[in-house]
Protein backbone atom coordinates (compact mmCIF):
# COMPACT_ATOMS: atom_id res chain seq x y z
CA UNK A 1 0.00 0.00 0.00
CA UNK A 2 1.49 3.33 -1.06
CA UNK A 3 2.61 5.39 2.02
CA UNK A 4 0.91 9.01 1.77
CA UNK A 5 4.20 9.86 3.94
CA UNK A 6 5.62 10.58 0.23
CA UNK A 7 4.29 13.70 0.17
CA UNK A 8 5.36 16.60 -1.22
CA UNK A 9 5.31 20.81 -0.53
CA UNK A 10 5.67 22.96 -3.78
CA UNK A 11 6.39 26.79 -3.05
CA UNK A 12 4.09 29.03 -5.11
CA UNK A 13 4.88 32.44 -6.44
CA UNK A 14 5.26 35.13 -3.24
CA UNK A 15 3.98 38.58 -2.66
CA UNK A 16 5.47 41.15 -4.32
CA UNK A 17 5.27 43.19 -1.05
CA UNK A 18 7.88 43.60 1.08
CA UNK A 19 5.67 42.95 4.39
CA UNK A 20 7.07 39.99 5.81
CA UNK A 21 4.95 36.55 6.13
CA UNK A 22 2.98 36.19 9.10
CA UNK A 23 5.02 33.93 11.96
CA UNK A 24 1.77 31.68 12.28
CA UNK A 25 0.44 31.21 8.86
CA UNK A 26 -1.29 28.00 7.17
CA UNK A 27 -1.69 26.82 3.07
CA UNK A 28 -5.24 26.36 4.06
CA UNK A 29 -7.45 23.22 2.20
CA UNK A 30 -10.85 23.49 3.69
CA UNK A 31 -10.68 27.63 3.72
CA UNK A 32 -12.83 30.41 2.40
CA UNK A 33 -16.27 29.68 1.44
CA UNK A 34 -17.59 31.26 -1.95
CA UNK A 35 -20.98 33.07 -1.58
CA UNK A 36 -23.92 31.91 -4.04
CA UNK A 37 -24.75 35.37 -5.25
CA UNK A 38 -28.04 36.13 -5.70
CA UNK A 39 -29.49 33.12 -4.81
CA UNK A 40 -31.65 33.21 -1.87
CA UNK A 41 -29.46 31.62 1.53
CA UNK A 42 -26.41 33.76 1.14
CA UNK A 43 -23.24 31.02 1.99
CA UNK A 44 -19.39 32.29 1.73
CA UNK A 45 -17.79 34.80 0.97
CA UNK A 46 -19.63 36.96 -2.94
CA UNK A 47 -16.17 39.94 -2.26
CA UNK A 48 -13.12 37.50 -4.03
CA UNK A 49 -11.43 39.95 -4.80
CA UNK A 50 -12.06 42.46 -1.78
CA UNK A 51 -10.71 39.51 0.33
CA UNK A 52 -7.62 38.45 -1.89
CA UNK A 53 -6.68 41.92 -1.42
CA UNK A 54 -6.43 41.58 2.17
CA UNK A 55 -4.96 38.54 2.26
CA UNK A 56 -2.55 40.77 0.01
CA UNK A 57 -2.28 43.35 2.57
CA UNK A 58 -1.59 40.73 5.06
CA UNK A 59 1.28 39.84 3.33
CA UNK A 60 -0.28 35.94 2.75
CA UNK A 61 1.66 34.13 0.30
CA UNK A 62 -1.37 32.03 -0.26
CA UNK A 63 -5.00 32.29 -0.30
CA UNK A 64 -7.43 29.17 -0.94
CA UNK A 65 -11.22 29.31 -1.76
CA UNK A 66 -13.79 26.80 -1.79
CA UNK A 67 -17.31 26.51 -2.53
CA UNK A 68 -20.24 23.82 -1.93
CA UNK A 69 -21.15 21.60 -4.78
CA UNK A 70 -24.86 21.61 -5.20
CA UNK A 71 -27.27 19.25 -3.54
CA UNK A 72 -30.63 17.59 -4.51
CA UNK A 73 -33.75 18.78 -3.76
CA UNK A 74 -34.90 16.44 -0.51
CA UNK A 75 -31.41 17.80 1.22
CA UNK A 76 -32.14 20.93 2.75
CA UNK A 77 -31.84 22.94 5.76
CA UNK A 78 -35.31 24.07 7.72
CA UNK A 79 -34.16 27.85 6.65
CA UNK A 80 -34.10 27.14 2.98
CA UNK A 81 -37.46 24.77 3.48
CA UNK A 82 -39.21 28.26 4.15
CA UNK A 83 -37.96 30.21 2.13
CA UNK A 84 -38.29 27.40 -1.28
CA UNK A 85 -35.40 27.42 -2.13
CA UNK A 86 -34.50 24.14 -4.07
CA UNK A 87 -31.43 24.57 -6.18
CA UNK A 88 -29.71 24.41 -2.91
CA UNK A 89 -26.19 26.89 -2.59
CA UNK A 90 -25.67 28.25 -5.95
CA UNK A 91 -25.85 26.20 -8.58
CA UNK A 92 -25.49 29.24 -11.30
CA UNK A 93 -22.67 30.38 -8.75
CA UNK A 94 -20.73 26.36 -8.81
CA UNK A 95 -21.36 26.06 -12.20
CA UNK A 96 -19.27 29.68 -13.23
CA UNK A 97 -16.79 28.85 -9.83
CA UNK A 98 -13.79 28.40 -11.71
CA UNK A 99 -13.93 30.92 -14.19
CA UNK A 100 -14.00 33.40 -11.32
CA UNK A 101 -10.72 32.20 -10.17
CA UNK A 102 -9.19 32.57 -13.50
CA UNK A 103 -10.28 36.27 -13.25
CA UNK A 104 -8.81 36.43 -9.67
CA UNK A 105 -5.83 34.58 -10.42
CA UNK A 106 -5.28 36.39 -13.94
CA UNK A 107 -5.37 39.72 -11.85
CA UNK A 108 -3.43 38.78 -8.56
CA UNK A 109 -1.49 35.95 -9.56
CA UNK A 110 1.91 37.75 -9.19
CA UNK A 111 1.15 38.83 -6.17
CA UNK A 112 -0.36 35.67 -4.29
CA UNK A 113 -1.07 31.69 -5.14
CA UNK A 114 -4.26 31.34 -5.01
CA UNK A 115 -5.54 27.86 -5.14
CA UNK A 116 -9.57 26.37 -5.11
CA UNK A 117 -11.23 23.09 -4.32
CA UNK A 118 -14.69 21.72 -3.95
CA UNK A 119 -16.55 20.51 -1.13
CA UNK A 120 -18.36 17.84 -2.03
CA UNK A 121 -21.87 16.82 -0.73
CA UNK A 122 -22.02 13.37 0.26
CA UNK A 123 -26.00 12.82 -0.89
CA UNK A 124 -26.07 8.65 -0.77
CA UNK A 125 -25.25 5.99 -3.51
CA UNK A 126 -26.95 5.83 -6.71
CA UNK A 127 -28.41 9.02 -8.08
CA UNK A 128 -26.35 10.92 -5.15
CA UNK A 129 -23.55 9.69 -6.46
CA UNK A 130 -24.25 10.36 -10.42
CA UNK A 131 -25.27 13.86 -9.26
CA UNK A 132 -21.47 14.21 -7.31
CA UNK A 133 -20.05 12.60 -10.46
CA UNK A 134 -21.34 15.26 -12.44
CA UNK A 135 -20.44 17.86 -10.09
CA UNK A 136 -16.94 16.72 -9.85
CA UNK A 137 -16.74 16.89 -13.79
CA UNK A 138 -17.83 20.70 -13.97
CA UNK A 139 -14.69 21.61 -11.66
CA UNK A 140 -12.30 19.37 -13.13
CA UNK A 141 -8.91 21.99 -12.55
CA UNK A 142 -9.98 22.68 -8.92
CA UNK A 143 -7.39 21.68 -6.43
CA UNK A 144 -8.78 19.46 -4.34
CA UNK A 145 -11.60 17.79 -3.25
CA UNK A 146 -13.22 17.62 0.71
CA UNK A 147 -16.05 14.92 0.58
CA UNK A 148 -18.05 15.90 3.68
CA UNK A 149 -21.24 14.89 5.04
CA UNK A 150 -23.63 16.95 6.80
CA UNK A 151 -26.97 15.26 5.54
CA UNK A 152 -28.55 12.28 7.02
CA UNK A 153 -29.50 9.75 4.97
CA UNK A 154 -33.31 10.49 6.41
CA UNK A 155 -32.50 14.23 4.72
CA UNK A 156 -32.29 15.61 8.02
CA UNK A 157 -29.24 17.61 8.33
CA UNK A 158 -26.50 17.16 10.81
CA UNK A 159 -25.32 21.12 10.91
CA UNK A 160 -28.40 22.33 10.68
CA UNK A 161 -29.64 23.33 14.30
CA UNK A 162 -30.56 22.40 17.82
CA UNK A 163 -33.74 21.70 16.62
CA UNK A 164 -33.29 19.66 13.31
CA UNK A 165 -30.32 17.72 15.58
CA UNK A 166 -33.19 16.84 18.44
CA UNK A 167 -35.76 15.69 15.69
CA UNK A 168 -32.92 13.15 14.00
CA UNK A 169 -31.82 11.82 17.18
CA UNK A 170 -35.31 11.12 18.04
CA UNK A 171 -36.12 9.16 14.99
CA UNK A 172 -33.00 6.93 15.65
CA UNK A 173 -33.60 6.40 19.02
CA UNK A 174 -31.01 8.04 20.77
CA UNK A 175 -27.79 10.12 20.87
CA UNK A 176 -25.47 6.68 20.51
CA UNK A 177 -27.52 5.49 17.39
CA UNK A 178 -27.67 8.83 16.02
CA UNK A 179 -23.49 9.03 16.48
CA UNK A 180 -23.50 5.38 15.07
CA UNK A 181 -25.24 6.36 11.42
CA UNK A 182 -23.41 9.45 11.04
CA UNK A 183 -20.36 7.55 11.02
CA UNK A 184 -21.90 4.27 9.45
CA UNK A 185 -22.56 7.03 6.42
CA UNK A 186 -18.84 8.26 6.57
CA UNK A 187 -17.82 4.80 5.90
CA UNK A 188 -20.10 4.15 3.24
CA UNK A 189 -18.91 7.80 1.58
CA UNK A 190 -15.00 6.59 2.03
CA UNK A 191 -15.89 3.40 0.45
CA UNK A 192 -17.85 4.72 -2.57
CA UNK A 193 -16.05 8.37 -3.68
CA UNK A 194 -12.37 7.15 -1.99
CA UNK A 195 -10.97 7.72 -5.51
CA UNK A 196 -13.18 11.31 -5.98
CA UNK A 197 -11.43 13.10 -3.12
CA UNK A 198 -8.36 14.08 -0.75
CA UNK A 199 -9.72 15.31 2.05
CA UNK A 200 -12.62 13.85 4.84
CA UNK A 201 -14.01 16.74 6.05
CA UNK A 202 -14.85 17.72 9.98
CA UNK A 203 -14.78 13.68 11.08
CA UNK A 204 -16.91 15.01 13.85
CA UNK A 205 -19.29 17.57 12.80
CA UNK A 206 -22.41 16.16 14.83
CA UNK A 207 -20.64 17.60 17.86
CA UNK A 208 -22.34 21.24 16.90
CA UNK A 209 -24.92 19.83 18.43
CA UNK A 210 -25.36 16.66 20.21
CA UNK A 211 -22.68 15.61 23.00
CA UNK A 212 -19.92 13.54 21.50
CA UNK A 213 -20.61 9.66 23.05
CA UNK A 214 -17.73 8.99 25.76
CA UNK A 215 -16.72 5.67 23.34
CA UNK A 216 -15.37 7.95 21.36
CA UNK A 217 -12.97 10.14 23.66
CA UNK A 218 -12.07 6.95 24.67
CA UNK A 219 -10.86 5.33 21.76
CA UNK A 220 -7.55 3.54 23.13
CA UNK A 221 -9.65 1.53 25.38
CA UNK A 222 -13.68 1.27 24.25
CA UNK A 223 -14.99 -2.06 23.14
CA UNK A 224 -17.91 0.02 22.30
CA UNK A 225 -19.73 -0.20 18.93
CA UNK A 226 -19.45 3.58 18.37
CA UNK A 227 -15.33 3.25 18.89
CA UNK A 228 -15.15 0.37 17.04
CA UNK A 229 -16.90 1.84 13.98
CA UNK A 230 -14.84 5.26 14.53
CA UNK A 231 -12.02 2.99 14.53
CA UNK A 232 -12.90 1.46 11.39
CA UNK A 233 -13.33 4.53 9.84
CA UNK A 234 -9.95 5.91 10.30
CA UNK A 235 -8.55 2.79 9.37
CA UNK A 236 -10.40 3.03 6.21
CA UNK A 237 -9.43 6.68 5.88
CA UNK A 238 -5.78 5.55 6.22
CA UNK A 239 -5.69 2.46 3.96
CA UNK A 240 -6.98 4.37 0.63
CA UNK A 241 -4.40 7.86 1.88
CA UNK A 242 -6.58 10.27 2.63
CA UNK A 243 -6.38 13.62 4.75
CA UNK A 244 -8.22 14.19 7.65
CA UNK A 245 -9.20 18.40 7.63
CA UNK A 246 -8.54 20.02 10.91
CA UNK A 247 -10.76 22.34 11.33
CA UNK A 248 -10.89 25.67 12.91
CA UNK A 249 -14.60 26.25 12.61
CA UNK A 250 -15.56 25.17 15.43
CA UNK A 251 -13.71 27.31 17.59
CA UNK A 252 -16.20 30.31 16.45
CA UNK A 253 -19.02 28.30 16.69
CA UNK A 254 -18.12 26.79 20.52
CA UNK A 255 -17.94 23.17 19.96
CA UNK A 256 -13.97 23.13 19.52
CA UNK A 257 -11.79 21.73 16.36
CA UNK A 258 -12.89 19.18 14.75
CA UNK A 259 -11.78 16.08 15.29
CA UNK A 260 -11.53 16.20 18.73
CA UNK A 261 -8.26 15.53 20.25
CA UNK A 262 -8.77 11.85 20.90
CA UNK A 263 -9.73 11.30 17.60
CA UNK A 264 -6.88 13.00 16.11
CA UNK A 265 -4.10 11.70 17.88
CA UNK A 266 -5.82 7.96 16.74
CA UNK A 267 -5.26 9.33 13.15
CA UNK A 268 -1.55 10.39 14.03
CA UNK A 269 -0.69 6.97 15.47
CA UNK A 270 -2.78 5.58 11.33
CA UNK A 271 0.10 7.84 10.04
CA UNK A 272 -3.24 9.74 8.46
CA UNK A 273 -1.67 12.80 7.01
CA UNK A 274 -3.92 16.29 7.80
CA UNK A 275 -4.94 19.48 6.10
CA UNK A 276 -5.95 22.64 7.98
CA UNK A 277 -8.69 25.41 7.47
CA UNK A 278 -10.72 27.75 9.01
CA UNK A 279 -13.51 26.99 6.91
CA UNK A 280 -14.73 30.54 7.08
CA UNK A 281 -17.72 32.30 5.82
CA UNK A 282 -17.19 35.81 6.02
CA UNK A 283 -14.48 38.35 5.60
CA UNK A 284 -13.65 39.05 9.04
CA UNK A 285 -12.48 35.63 9.95
CA UNK A 286 -9.59 35.27 7.32
CA UNK A 287 -6.73 34.07 9.20
CA UNK A 288 -8.21 33.69 12.13
CA UNK A 289 -7.28 31.08 14.77
CA UNK A 290 -3.73 30.47 12.75
CA UNK A 291 -1.48 29.83 16.23
CA UNK A 292 -4.44 28.12 17.55
CA UNK A 293 -4.60 25.30 14.59
CA UNK A 294 -0.88 24.56 14.57
CA UNK A 295 -0.63 24.12 18.16
CA UNK A 296 -3.45 21.92 18.47
CA UNK A 297 -2.02 19.80 15.14
CA UNK A 298 1.53 19.45 17.35
CA UNK A 299 -0.36 18.58 20.53
CA UNK A 300 -1.55 15.49 18.84
CA UNK A 301 1.88 14.48 17.30
CA UNK A 302 1.86 16.21 14.26
CA UNK A 303 5.06 17.56 13.02
CA UNK A 304 3.38 18.29 8.99
CA UNK A 305 0.70 19.07 7.33
CA UNK A 306 -0.76 18.38 4.00
CA UNK A 307 -2.05 21.22 1.23
CA UNK A 308 -2.96 20.54 -2.26
CA UNK A 309 -1.97 21.71 -6.03
CA UNK A 310 -3.80 20.17 -8.72
CA UNK A 311 -4.48 16.79 -6.37
CA UNK A 312 -0.74 16.86 -6.08
CA UNK A 313 -0.26 16.64 -1.66
CA UNK A 314 2.72 19.07 -0.40
CA UNK A 315 4.02 18.36 3.00
CA UNK A 316 4.70 21.23 4.79
CA UNK A 317 5.97 21.74 8.37
CA UNK A 318 3.46 22.80 11.33
CA UNK A 319 6.98 25.14 12.46
CA UNK A 320 9.27 26.24 10.14
CA UNK A 321 12.07 23.98 9.92
CA UNK A 322 14.42 25.10 6.79
CA UNK A 323 12.85 22.49 4.34
CA UNK A 324 14.46 22.62 0.67
CA UNK A 325 11.61 24.37 -0.94
CA UNK A 326 13.68 24.47 -4.39
CA UNK A 327 13.71 20.59 -4.23
CA UNK A 328 10.20 20.29 -3.52
CA UNK A 329 9.59 21.78 -6.93
CA UNK A 330 11.15 19.33 -8.53
CA UNK A 331 9.51 16.68 -6.72
CA UNK A 332 5.89 18.14 -8.02
CA UNK A 333 7.02 18.87 -11.61
CA UNK A 334 8.01 14.65 -11.67
CA UNK A 335 4.43 13.61 -9.80
CA UNK A 336 2.96 16.36 -12.63
CA UNK A 337 4.87 14.40 -15.30
CA UNK A 338 4.03 11.12 -14.31
CA UNK A 339 0.24 12.00 -13.31
CA UNK A 340 -0.74 12.79 -16.69
CA UNK A 341 0.22 9.42 -17.84
CA UNK A 342 -2.74 7.95 -15.61
CA UNK A 343 -6.62 7.94 -16.21
CA UNK A 344 -7.80 10.86 -13.68
CA UNK A 345 -9.09 8.44 -10.62
CA UNK A 346 -5.49 7.23 -10.79
CA UNK A 347 -3.66 10.32 -10.96
CA UNK A 348 -4.88 10.69 -7.10
CA UNK A 349 -3.06 7.68 -6.13
CA UNK A 350 0.13 8.83 -4.17
CA UNK A 351 3.09 7.63 -5.57
CA UNK A 352 6.65 6.04 -4.58
CA UNK A 353 9.61 7.71 -3.98
CA UNK A 354 13.76 7.20 -4.46
CA UNK A 355 15.92 9.69 -3.54
CA UNK A 356 19.72 10.17 -4.55
CA UNK A 357 22.52 12.80 -4.36
CA UNK A 358 21.48 15.77 -2.77
CA UNK A 359 17.97 14.71 -2.39
CA UNK A 360 19.09 11.81 -0.04
CA UNK A 361 18.32 14.50 3.13
CA UNK A 362 14.41 13.64 2.41
CA UNK A 363 14.31 9.72 2.75
CA UNK A 364 14.19 10.84 6.34
CA UNK A 365 10.77 12.52 5.48
CA UNK A 366 9.58 9.93 3.30
CA UNK A 367 9.65 6.65 5.46
CA UNK A 368 8.73 3.80 2.44
CA UNK A 369 11.50 5.82 -0.02
CA UNK A 370 14.58 4.41 -1.29
CA UNK A 371 17.94 5.81 -2.41
CA UNK A 372 19.56 5.88 -5.31
CA UNK A 373 23.16 6.55 -4.00
CA UNK A 374 25.11 9.58 -5.21
CA UNK A 375 22.74 9.93 -8.42
CA UNK A 376 21.36 13.10 -8.20
CA UNK A 377 18.00 12.62 -9.05
CA UNK A 378 14.72 11.79 -7.57
CA UNK A 379 12.51 8.82 -8.99
CA UNK A 380 9.21 8.52 -8.59
CA UNK A 381 7.28 5.39 -9.63
CA UNK A 382 3.48 4.21 -9.91
CA UNK A 383 3.30 0.57 -10.70
CA UNK A 384 5.20 -0.36 -13.46
CA UNK A 385 5.88 3.15 -14.72
CA UNK A 386 8.04 5.85 -13.35
CA UNK A 387 9.87 9.31 -14.23
CA UNK A 388 13.24 10.26 -13.11
CA UNK A 389 13.86 13.76 -12.78
CA UNK A 390 16.73 16.25 -11.27
CA UNK A 391 18.10 19.73 -11.37
CA UNK A 392 21.34 18.91 -12.67
CA UNK A 393 22.48 19.00 -15.99
CA UNK A 394 23.05 15.52 -17.00
CA UNK A 395 27.01 14.79 -18.13
CA UNK A 396 28.35 14.86 -21.64
CA UNK A 397 29.67 11.37 -21.97
CA UNK A 398 32.10 12.35 -24.50
CA UNK A 399 31.85 9.57 -26.93
CA UNK A 400 32.70 10.11 -30.34
CA UNK A 401 29.80 7.70 -32.06
CA UNK A 402 28.61 7.38 -36.13
CA UNK A 403 25.45 9.15 -37.15
CA UNK A 404 23.57 10.95 -39.80
CA UNK A 405 24.13 15.42 -38.43
CA UNK A 406 21.27 17.95 -39.93
CA UNK A 407 21.78 21.48 -39.73
CA UNK A 408 17.97 23.23 -40.71
CA UNK A 409 15.43 25.54 -40.63
CA UNK A 410 13.57 25.45 -37.45
CA UNK A 411 10.12 24.86 -38.48
CA UNK A 412 7.59 22.13 -38.51
CA UNK A 413 7.82 19.49 -40.90
CA UNK A 414 11.34 19.81 -41.78
CA UNK A 415 12.38 17.00 -39.13
CA UNK A 416 9.57 14.36 -40.56
CA UNK A 417 11.33 14.96 -44.09
CA UNK A 418 14.64 13.33 -42.84
CA UNK A 419 12.65 10.62 -41.44
CA UNK A 420 10.39 9.91 -44.12
CA UNK A 421 13.60 9.65 -46.28
CA UNK A 422 15.66 7.15 -43.82
CA UNK A 423 11.80 5.05 -43.49
CA UNK A 424 11.64 5.06 -47.24
CA UNK A 425 15.17 3.07 -46.89
CA UNK A 426 13.84 1.09 -44.39
CA UNK A 427 16.06 2.40 -41.77
CA UNK A 428 15.69 2.58 -37.86
CA UNK A 429 16.43 6.00 -35.77
CA UNK A 430 17.85 4.36 -32.74
CA UNK A 431 18.70 7.72 -30.72
CA UNK A 432 18.76 11.33 -31.52
CA UNK A 433 19.49 14.55 -30.31
CA UNK A 434 18.07 17.63 -31.58
CA UNK A 435 18.49 21.22 -30.78
CA UNK A 436 16.47 24.66 -31.45
CA UNK A 437 19.30 26.96 -31.69
CA UNK A 438 17.16 30.02 -31.12
CA UNK A 439 18.29 31.63 -34.39
CA UNK A 440 15.31 30.14 -36.26
CA UNK A 441 17.44 27.18 -37.44
CA UNK A 442 17.72 23.87 -35.13
CA UNK A 443 20.18 20.63 -35.33
CA UNK A 444 19.95 17.38 -35.66
CA UNK A 445 21.54 14.19 -34.77
CA UNK A 446 20.65 10.95 -35.41
CA UNK A 447 22.63 6.80 -34.38
CA UNK A 448 21.00 4.73 -37.11
CA UNK A 449 20.85 1.17 -37.92
CA UNK A 450 21.10 -0.59 -41.17
CA UNK A 451 23.15 -0.49 -44.41
CA UNK A 452 25.38 2.52 -45.38
CA UNK A 453 24.64 2.75 -48.88
CA UNK A 454 20.98 2.89 -47.90
CA UNK A 455 21.78 5.68 -45.75
CA UNK A 456 23.51 7.60 -48.13
CA UNK A 457 21.12 7.41 -50.76
CA UNK A 458 18.42 8.79 -47.86
CA UNK A 459 20.60 11.82 -47.16
CA UNK A 460 20.46 12.46 -51.06
CA UNK A 461 17.14 12.41 -51.35
CA UNK A 462 16.46 14.81 -48.32
CA UNK A 463 19.03 17.10 -50.20
CA UNK A 464 17.26 16.37 -53.29
CA UNK A 465 13.97 17.25 -52.26
CA UNK A 466 14.43 19.69 -49.03
CA UNK A 467 15.32 22.87 -50.93
CA UNK A 468 16.28 25.50 -48.82
CA UNK A 469 15.14 23.43 -45.39
CA UNK A 470 18.41 22.25 -44.99
CA UNK A 471 21.64 24.19 -44.79
CA UNK A 472 24.15 20.80 -44.05
CA UNK A 473 23.34 17.16 -43.34
CA UNK A 474 25.66 14.36 -43.62
CA UNK A 475 26.81 10.90 -42.26
CA UNK A 476 29.91 11.50 -39.77
CA UNK A 477 32.24 8.68 -38.21
CA UNK A 478 33.15 10.53 -35.58
CA UNK A 479 30.80 13.01 -34.03
CA UNK A 480 30.58 14.32 -30.72
CA UNK A 481 27.37 14.10 -29.29
CA UNK A 482 25.77 17.58 -28.60
CA UNK A 483 25.21 18.83 -25.21
CA UNK A 484 21.18 18.99 -23.79
CA UNK A 485 19.33 22.03 -24.33
CA UNK A 486 19.98 24.20 -20.76
CA UNK A 487 16.80 24.01 -18.98
CA UNK A 488 15.80 24.61 -15.28
CA UNK A 489 15.12 20.70 -14.81
CA UNK A 490 15.47 17.74 -16.91
CA UNK A 491 14.11 14.45 -17.46
CA UNK A 492 16.85 11.54 -17.08
CA UNK A 493 14.90 8.32 -17.74
CA UNK A 494 11.18 7.05 -18.36
CA UNK A 495 10.34 3.85 -16.66
CA UNK A 496 14.15 3.06 -16.44
CA UNK A 497 14.63 3.87 -19.86
CA UNK A 498 17.85 6.69 -20.70
CA UNK A 499 15.80 9.78 -22.06
CA UNK A 500 17.85 13.12 -21.28
CA UNK A 501 15.88 16.17 -21.85
CA UNK A 502 15.26 19.57 -20.86
CA UNK A 503 11.54 19.87 -19.27
CA UNK A 504 9.71 22.63 -21.17
CA UNK A 505 6.05 23.14 -20.73
CA UNK A 506 4.46 21.27 -23.34
CA UNK A 507 6.00 17.40 -24.53
CA UNK A 508 5.12 14.40 -25.69
CA UNK A 509 6.13 10.85 -24.07
CA UNK A 510 5.86 8.03 -26.71
CA UNK A 511 6.29 4.67 -26.49
CA UNK A 512 5.44 2.63 -29.31
CA UNK A 513 6.30 -0.44 -32.07
CA UNK A 514 10.49 -0.31 -31.87
CA UNK A 515 10.87 -0.43 -36.02
CA UNK A 516 11.36 2.18 -38.79
CA UNK A 517 8.75 4.74 -39.88
CA UNK A 518 6.48 4.21 -36.88
CA UNK A 519 8.15 7.73 -35.49
CA UNK A 520 7.74 9.25 -38.86
CA UNK A 521 3.95 8.64 -38.31
CA UNK A 522 3.94 10.67 -35.32
CA UNK A 523 6.16 13.72 -36.65
CA UNK A 524 4.08 13.98 -39.83
CA UNK A 525 1.15 13.54 -37.47
CA UNK A 526 2.31 17.12 -35.44
CA UNK A 527 3.84 18.58 -39.07
CA UNK A 528 0.32 18.22 -40.30
CA UNK A 529 -1.04 20.64 -37.28
CA UNK A 530 1.74 22.55 -37.47
CA UNK A 531 2.92 21.61 -34.55
CA UNK A 532 7.00 22.33 -33.46
CA UNK A 533 9.55 19.63 -32.31
CA UNK A 534 12.08 21.67 -30.55
CA UNK A 535 13.80 19.30 -28.75
CA UNK A 536 13.68 14.98 -29.08
CA UNK A 537 15.30 12.32 -27.40
CA UNK A 538 14.97 8.05 -28.19
CA UNK A 539 15.52 5.31 -26.65
CA UNK A 540 14.55 1.56 -26.55
CA UNK A 541 14.11 -1.59 -24.50
CA UNK A 542 13.66 -4.53 -26.78
CA UNK A 543 10.36 -4.08 -29.23
CA UNK A 544 9.51 -0.64 -27.65
CA UNK A 545 10.89 2.40 -28.42
CA UNK A 546 10.10 5.60 -26.14
CA UNK A 547 10.64 8.96 -27.52
CA UNK A 548 10.10 12.20 -25.62
CA UNK A 549 9.43 15.19 -27.61
CA UNK A 550 9.83 19.25 -26.43
CA UNK A 551 6.98 20.63 -28.69
CA UNK A 552 5.12 24.37 -29.37
CA UNK A 553 1.83 24.71 -30.75
CA UNK A 554 -1.71 24.68 -29.92
CA UNK A 555 -2.37 22.02 -27.17
CA UNK A 556 -6.18 21.19 -28.33
CA UNK A 557 -4.35 20.11 -31.69
CA UNK A 558 -1.49 18.30 -29.85
CA UNK A 559 -3.93 16.46 -27.49
CA UNK A 560 -6.52 15.69 -31.05
CA UNK A 561 -3.96 14.15 -33.06
CA UNK A 562 -2.55 12.05 -30.51
CA UNK A 563 -5.67 9.97 -30.33
CA UNK A 564 -5.23 9.00 -34.34
CA UNK A 565 -1.83 7.27 -34.35
CA UNK A 566 -2.80 4.00 -34.29
CA UNK A 567 -2.01 0.34 -32.72
CA UNK A 568 1.95 0.53 -32.84
CA UNK A 569 1.64 3.48 -30.35
CA UNK A 570 1.57 2.06 -26.79
CA UNK A 571 1.43 5.42 -25.10
CA UNK A 572 1.03 8.89 -26.15
CA UNK A 573 1.01 11.14 -23.53
CA UNK A 574 0.60 15.06 -23.79
CA UNK A 575 2.63 16.62 -20.98
CA UNK A 576 1.17 19.79 -20.75
CA UNK A 577 2.83 20.87 -17.30
CA UNK A 578 1.96 24.02 -15.50
CA UNK A 579 4.31 23.41 -12.24
CA UNK A 580 6.74 26.22 -10.87
CA UNK A 581 10.07 24.08 -11.53
CA UNK A 582 9.41 24.14 -15.78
Amino acid sequence: MINFTGLLIKMTQMPLNTTNSPEYFIWETHGIHVGTGNDHVKHGVDELEKITEMAIEKAHPNISFIIHTPRLTRFRYAAEERLGVKFIRGDNAYFHYPEKIDALKAKYGNQISIRYGIELEWLGPNLGMQWNRSKIFQAQSADFVIGSLHFSREGIPYDGSQEETDKLIEVRGGVENYWLGYIEELIEMIDTSWEMIQIVGHLDLPKLYAPIPKPLLELETSDHILARRMRFLLEMISEYNLALDVNLAGINKGCGIYPDMSILKRAKQLDIPIALGTDTHTTQNLGNHYQTGIEYAYEAGYKHYVSFSKSIPEKRPLRNSGFKEEKYKVMNLGIEMLNLRFEDRKQRRIPKFSFGGGYRTFLEHHKNATSLGDFEAIRIRKGDKSITISNSLPENTNQKIKGLYSHHEDNPGVLSMIFNALASEEINVETAYLNSNNDGTATAFLTLSGKEKSINEAVEFVKGTGGDNFFEIYVCDKFDIPDLQKGKNYLIEVDGVNLPIAISKQMILSIHNNSSGILLILLSALASRNINVNDLKLGQRGNKGYAILGIDGNSQLVSDVLKKLGPQFFETTHLQLTSEGI
